[in-house]
């Protein structure tokens, strides 16, 4: 029996890889920082603790054959003392952009300096990152985003699980990267497009300007650097979309999933909530 750490377990990819992981008969342990408001399944056991913690990361990975690792910072600053306590195998939910550098890319050197049997899972754009819509999809009628015409290759957050289950489960997954992406290119003006189609609901698609995406990241929590080098990455996928990768398939052995299915399955989130709703 795997006893398996998952850290980043009550957010989007978390969760499916605890069902992954106890859909496959692993025991899984979570760290989470308020225990009575993960809302995970009951055999899951929790241990409760911040992953800037090492004391914290300590307890969680105790006696544990493998982690997954979700670094949520910005930066990797603090990074290498969790590391240090973590178990022997570790799957990191990486970047596809990590050898460009950044927090992904000094994560992983990281894992490797420390000796660890790492796997590196390395998703292209989340489409669950889509949801920075949903107010403007349920109060009216516009998006304002920079870069309508970059060319993504949203992945779901299903996908991603799966192959973070997979690679922790077998060890020749071992020193193994793995980039994935979904299976096709979309702009993101199309991504409003698909989930507007999906909602019932006509939507209109307008510029924002890269000074404005770059105050919004800030306020968001970014540094200025991240900030910068994410608008003009969005800037360059204008004219050189990103790559589509098979991975997913390779690995799964079943189609990766489409945007559409994604927008399909959230639909809900950028809908008007009910008056009852609303009223409660």
């Amino acid at each position: 029996m795997t006893t398996v750490l998952v850290t980043g377990a009550t957010g989007r990819v978390g969760r499916h890889v605890v069902a992954g992981l106890r859909a496959a008969g692993a025991t899984v342990r979570a760290l989470v920082r308020t225990p009575d408001l993960a809302g995970l399944p009951p055999d899951v056991e929790l241990i409760q603790g911040d992953i800037y913690d090492p004391a914290a990361v300590r307890r969680a990975a105790a006696d544990v054959d493998a982690a997954f690792l979700l670094w949520p910072s910005f930066s990797a600053e603090g990074a290498e003392p969790i590391v240090a306590e973590l178990p022997k195998r570790v799957v990191y939910l990486s970047s596809l952009n990590a050898s460009s550098g950044g927090v992904w890319g000094d994560v992983e050197e990281l894992l490797r300096r420390a000796g660890k049997d790492w796997t590196f899972v390395r998703p292209g754009g989340f489409a669950v990152n889509a949801q920075g819509w949903a107010e403007e999809f349920r109060t009216g009628d516009v998006v304002r985003l920079p870069y309508p015409q970059a060319g993504r290759s949203l992945i779901h957050e299903r996908d991603i699980a799966a192959v973070a289950v997979l690679t922790l489960l077998n060890d020749r997954h071992i020193g193994q990267t793995y980039d994935l992406t979904g299976p096709e290119v979309l702009t993101q003006a199309e991504q409003v497009q698909t989930i507007a189609r999906a909602v019932g609901k006509q939507m209109r698609v307008e510029d924002l300007s890269p000074a404005e995406a770059r105050q919004a990241m800030l306020d968001l929590g970014a540094d200025p650097a991240l900030a910068e080098s994410s608008v003009t990455y969005w800037a360059s996928l204008v004219d050189n979309p990103e790559p589509v990768t098979t991975t997913v398939p390779e690995l799964t052995g079943r189609p990766a999933l489409t945007f559409a299915q994604w927008a399909d399955e959230h639909a809900d989130e950028f809908r008007i909530l009910p008056a009852a709703e609303l009223a409660s």
